[in-house]
């Protein structure tokens, strides 16, 4: 438990209101009307008292470590108070218990007592802010003991920026051994006891926000650096727990519906946590996170009633939560929750460390569903591409079969078979003449199926298609080490075409570039006007790779058959795509390749006639 009590103490120290630091006594006595010695006058401290003080602030400013500044409080207190024993103890802010945080000549389960403010010697001092001097505890009918050669005990409050927030207590075998120089002196070492807690929290507090917003910069570049949706989920809760230093770390997604929430990732948690229900957005604690954005903590779930799952929490020993809301764009999307195994109050720092991760988070959230949609797409297209591309092998394979079909056909009359009603050849004759017209059929039916579908032509911005061209293949090509780059001219006229037929050409373009540079390299799309006198204008786009190359045979034939291959890897059919798009929308298409030194492809499309202002 002193364990716990020194980690809270490390790390929970921040300026808030409400963070006013455990204190208790030991040995203490329970008071209620003790005659103490707060009405006695005061006087000045001799010189050789404020010399000993003097050393004693040397010695005890000597550190900026807050747990080594209280126990040199407490072995200087002991050293010229010539005392036994002594402690020195704060106010737990979460459980408003006084608890020891340094103590000298005390055994373990002494260090472990708890008193309430108000209650025993220290806790007296506590709530009156008051000294207190007793001279024989053991006349003191309310007096607990816990060592037990105490004879008498000297107590001071422990005063930083004008808040009691602890104790010092020395106590000694001896009756009476505390006189009144004793107490002043006592009173003007807490006095210099407060400036180095003071200095300690501080420097601690600074510390403390540098560890944390190097870890929040820390954990930002990891979220960001994975596209996969589970994978980031996963280091957000882990990397969360680590942060916050929390005992479970759960990450919960509102579903389609915006009703409930699922539990998607989590760090630390035990089986019976990751296989809770859902919880309902509009009935539970993390749903009033969700529904209101902002960031709500609990002191203890164990014994909160707006927490649904106390028996959960009592099982996995969560105990104080803290959630704050994912938001992206102004939607919330979920809770990111943090839960300790000790009482503990989170400070305005810590909430906002948590938000500021939280919001990293709903960043990368989105980020991640982003490229799993554009996969998605990217697959879709691809598949798309493989369906107009085996239409148009039908139609080639179709106009192929249907040229030596017309020529049976031909031959089959000018032979005039005509045979007797009773001659069997004269059946034959009519199954052959039947197959071949329903062959034609099928002929037709392919090449009427195939052919492509007329471009409504309407006025394209071609830079902005392919800027939205360029997003959407930006991760395949960074994937494969292939660097994209732009040098498109300002104010290019639109052209007169179909915007998602010629989409689809400059992706398949984009893509038979992708697969031609399989070792990385760089694309380069250029867009260009080109005018004269003597013709209307025209707009050029060029797709240049640092691919493998085509040999002269593959560019003579790339646009004009899907049967030949154009490509090291695939049937070469995209290509065949362009070429058909192109054609229809009264364009040009040229290549410009050498095997090994990359291929260069340009389009021609006429300009717009009426461009718009």
């Amino acid at each position: 438990m002193a364990a716990q009590y020194g980690f809270w103490y490390h790390r929970r120290h921040h300026d808030h209101a409400n963070a006013v630091r455990f204190s208790f006594n030991l040995g203490s006595a329970v008071l209620t009307s003790l005659p103490l010695n707060d009405a006695l006058p005061k006087t000045n401290l001799p010189p050789e008292r404020l010399s000993l003080l003097y050393q004693v602030g040397k010695v005890i400013h000597s550190t900026l470590d807050s747990q080594e500044a209280l126990q040199l409080i407490v072995s200087e207190a002991i050293r010229v108070m010539r005392a036994a024993s002594g402690s020195l103890a704060l106010i737990n802010p979460t459980n408003g218990f006084l608890e020891i945080h340094a103590a000298q000549n005390l055994s373990s389960n002494a260090r472990k007592l708890k008193l309430r403010v108000g209650e025993g010697i220290t806790g007296w001092v506590a709530q009156t802010g008051k000294p207190a001097c007793v001279g024989d505890v053991t006349q003191n009918k309310h007096y607990v003991s816990v060592r037990r050669d105490v004879r008498s005990e000297l107590a001071v409050p422990l005063e930083v920026q004008g808040e009691v927030r602890g104790v010092i207590n020395v106590d000694s075998d001896r009756m009476n051994a505390f006189s009144f120089e004793d107490q002043e002196l006592l009173e003007e070492l807490a006095i210099q006891a407060s400036s180095v807690i003071k200095n300690t929290w501080l420097y601690e507090q600074l510390r403390l926000k540098v560890m944390l917003f190097e870890s929040l910069a820390s954990v930002s570049q990891i979220i960001n650096s994975t596209l996969n949706l589970d994978e980031a989920l996963r280091v957000i809760t882990k990397e969360a727990c680590h942060l916050m230093r929390a005992r479970t770390c759960s990450l919960m997604l509102s579903d389609e519906t915006h009703e409930w929430l699922d539990l998607r990732a989590s760090y630390g948690a035990g089986d019976a946590y990751i296989n809770k229900p859902r919880l309902s957005v509009s009935e539970s604690l993390i749903g009033v996170v969700v529904r209101r954005k902002k960031p709500l903590q609990v002191a203890n779930v164990q014994s909160d009633v707006r927490y649904q799952n106390v028996d959960l929490a009592r099982r996995e020993g969560l105990i104080s939560l803290l959630s704050v809301p994912l938001i992206f764009s102004g939607q919330s999307i979920g809770a990111l929750s943090v839960y300790t195994s000790i009482p503990y109050s989170f400070s305005n720092e810590e909430i906002r460390i948590l938000s500021a991760l939280a919001e990293l988070s709903a960043i990368a959230i989105e980020k991640a569903r982003l490229y799993e949609r554009v996969v998605d797409v990217e697959e879709q297209l691809r598949q798309n591409e493989k369906l107009s591309a085996l239409g148009l092998l039908a139609a080639e394979v179709a106009h192929e079969i249907r040229n030596p079909l017309t020529v049976m056909k031909l031959l089959y009359h000018s032979l005039n078979l005509k045979f007797e009603a009773k001659d069997p050849r004269a059946k034959d004759a009519q199954i052959i003449e039947a197959k071949i017209e329903h062959l034609n059929k099928i002929v037709e039916q392919i090449l009427d199926f195939a052919r492509t579908t007329e471009p409504h032509f309407a006025p394209v911005n071609l830079n902005a298609l392919i800027d939205e061209l360029s997003l959407l293949v930006r991760h395949k090509l960074s994937n494969q080490g292939i660097k994209l780059t732009r040098n498109s001219e300002q104010n290019l006229p639109f052209v007169s075409g179909d915007a998602p037929q010629l989409e689809q050409a400059f992706l398949n373009l984009i893509l038979n570039a992708a697969e031609a540079m399989a070792n990385g390299g760089t694309l380069t799309i250029r867009s260009r006007v080109v005018s004269s006198p003597k013709k209307p204008a025209q707009i050029i786009v060029e797709f240049k790779d640092t691919g493998s190359g085509m040999s002269k045979e593959q560019q003579q034939k790339a646009f004009k058959s899907v049967i030949p291959t154009t490509k090291t890897k695939g049937s070469g059919l995209g290509l065949a795509i362009v070429g058909r798009i192109i054609e229809t929308h009264h364009g040009e298409i040229r290549i410009r390749s050498r095997k090994g030194r990359g291929t260069t492809i340009s389009i021609t499309l006429p300009a717009h006639s009426h461009q718009n202002a």
